[in-house]
């Protein structure tokens, strides 16, 4: 790393300091053992006063942005990770805004032409220097191509990637020396949750993975033609720019232009939800992030999608457990509840199972006997992220964007039409779900599939036997135990058994010693043997033996 680079770390490190302590977290920088960051850094008691007034979750939010594009980005995917934070900092999460000037036209101009290696104006034959949208990472401009296509142009801020990755390598670094000298930080492995939030951010910075993921949503709504995707205009797009078809129509939140379009409001609704439902649990492959502003409702009432930054994947395992999960619901089986989410995520060796089965009975309990009309799919999924964040249940992170996805939904058909029910939708594609995973051709592949791996695992019996006999016969066959504080237990026993020998010694020479002098007053008898003082010596060597075998015990340190 070159001197500029460390110097810029290191402001960047300082930054971050005193962003923590404004926002009332500066004890932190002294328990990660980085007080130096904080030299020269004097927080005023208006500042302290009015961090100390706001809430653990507004804290944070500010503190983000604070510190611009990175952090607010991380806190806004991590908005959609409730089975990692707790949902009062999930509710200020969401209210984090973008708030960045565009970026000026000259720059928009060198990024074009770096990028696409020609003149803005042999490309285009029209472009909008005003942005229609503007954020942390890009902007959108309206064009024209010479072929006479309305498009939207999204150009990324220059230098953009390189600021993001200095953050994120700040991150890491800060995350792993938590877990290192912060014992919550272990206990909820932060250095986890930043990774997988900083892979979620690169991804976002790729447009070209972004132009892909609109190509593979767009192929199986070919022939619908209720939906529309816009067209990617390869030879105009890289990396850091993307050029698609401009979808006009009209936003589900313009309530008056819907009215005077004469637009079904039911309809709309219930093409958003098929629309969603048959990307999730028909292709596996959905748009995690259906909000209002992504959603346009083209001519003839079409449904058009935009931005394509953050998508969810469903494997075959992942939807086979998450109906699982549904059916156990319904079906009040705590147990099986259980056995899903262990089938979905990763339960924890030390979790206490007792007060995670408390808490199923205690949700199962809350949709048992809710009428299908009645039961909200995406605060359900949420409520059971909830429980896998009490219990540091890691849960895949497109089941949390699922339940994000399936809580946006609800949210944009109930604002269309109050009385939609959403599951009335998404039955018949759970049933055609269930009948899937019955039916005769997959449980026949399942089989199949078994019937492979234990045909390959019988086969390896006999090479294996070989090997074990083989090391049997020479003599390097080992046997390692391991038991959970042996070491501590065998400390004991030792501890134990000289103790007892040192008092079955003592008692012996007790009753040697007593034996003889009783028995010599009773014979009054001298104790001399063939001239011999027998006691005497008997008790000097005894009294030898008793302060060596002493001295012995004491010496192990296990008395």
């Amino acid at each position: 790393m070159s001197f500029g680079r460390k110097l810029r770390h290191l402001q960047r490190y300082r930054d971050i300091a005193k962003a923590f302590a404004r926002n009332g977290f500066g004890f932190l920088i002294k328990e990660l053992g980085l007080p130096e960051l904080l030299t020269g850094t004097r927080i005023g008691l208006k500042e302290r006063q009015d961090a100390r007034s706001r809430s653990i979750g507004e804290r944070i939010r500010f503190f983000l942005e604070e510190l611009g594009p990175t952090f607010v980005k991380i806190g806004q995917i991590a908005s959609t990770r409730p089975d990692l934070l707790p949902a009062d900092i999930i509710e200020e999460l969401i209210k984090l805004q973008d708030q960045v000037p565009p970026i000026p036209m000259e720059q928009v101009l060198q990024v074009i032409e770096n990028e696409l290696g020609e003149p803005l104006n042999k490309i285009f034959a029209e472009f909008q220097e005003t942005p229609m949208a503007a954020a942390s990472i890009g902007q959108v401009h309206l064009a024209r191509l010479h072929s006479g296509e309305r498009v939207a142009v999204k150009i990324q801020r220059p230098n953009i990637r390189a600021v993001i990755e200095t953050d994120l390598e700040i991150l890491g670094n800060l995350s792993r020396l938590a877990e290192h000298r912060l014992t919550w930080a272990a206990k909820y492995q932060v250095s986890d949750m930043v990774y997988e939030l900083s892979q979620s951010l690169r991804a976002e910075l790729d447009y070209m993975n972004e132009g892909r993921n609109a190509e593979r949503m767009s192929k199986p709504f070919l022939r619908d033609p209720h939906v529309r995707f816009p067209v990617i205009y390869w030879d105009y797009t890289s990396g850091n720019v993307l050029t698609m078809d401009y979808l006009i129509g009209v936003k589900t939140t313009d309530s008056d232009a819907l009215e005077e379009l004469g637009y079904e409001r039911k309809l709309i609704a219930e093409r958003i939800a098929r629309l969603v439902f048959q990307q999730i649990f028909g292709e596996g492959f959905f748009h995690a992030d259906p909000h209002p502003g992504n959603i346009i409702i083209l001519p003839d009432q079409v449904i058009g999608l935009i931005d394509f930054g953050m998508v969810g994947k469903l494997t075959p395992m992942i939807k086979y457990h998450f109906g699982s999960l549904v059916i156990a619901l319904r079906r009040n089986s705590t147990e099986g509840v259980i056995k899903a989410i262990n089938g979905i995520g990763i339960i924890p060796d030390d979790v206490d199972m007792d007060t995670l089965r408390n808490d199923i009975d205690e949700l199962r309990e809350k949709y048992y006997d809710v009428p299908l009309s009645r039961l909200r799919l995406g605060e359900t999924v949420t409520d059971l992220l909830g429980v896998a964040y009490e219990h540091r249940i890691r849960i895949p992170s497109d089941l949390t964007l699922l339940g994000k996805t399936l809580l946006t939904l609800e949210g944009v058909v109930t604002s269309l039409d109050p009385s939609f029910s959403i599951v009335s939708v998404a039955e018949p594609f759970g049933r055609k779900l269930f009948a899937e995973r019955f039916s005769p051709r997959n449980l026949a592949g399942n089989a199949w599939t078994q019937f492979n791996e234990y045909s390959e695992l019988l086969l390896e019996i006999p090479s294996k036997l070989r090997e074990l006999f083989g090391m049997l016969k020479k003599g390097k066959f080992h046997l390692d135990i391991s038991v959970s504080e042996l070491d501590t237990l065998m400390k004991k026993m030792d501890r134990i058994s000289n103790r007892l020998s040192f008092s079955i010694v003592l008692l012996s020479f007790s009753i040697i010693m007593v034996g003889l002098i009783v028995g010599s007053s009773l014979g009054r008898q001298s104790t001399l043997l063939w001239d011999f003082p027998v006691i005497e010596i008997g008790f000097c060597v005894a009294t030898l033996m008793f302060v060596f075998l002493l001295f012995s015990i004491f010496r192990s340190g296990r008395f």
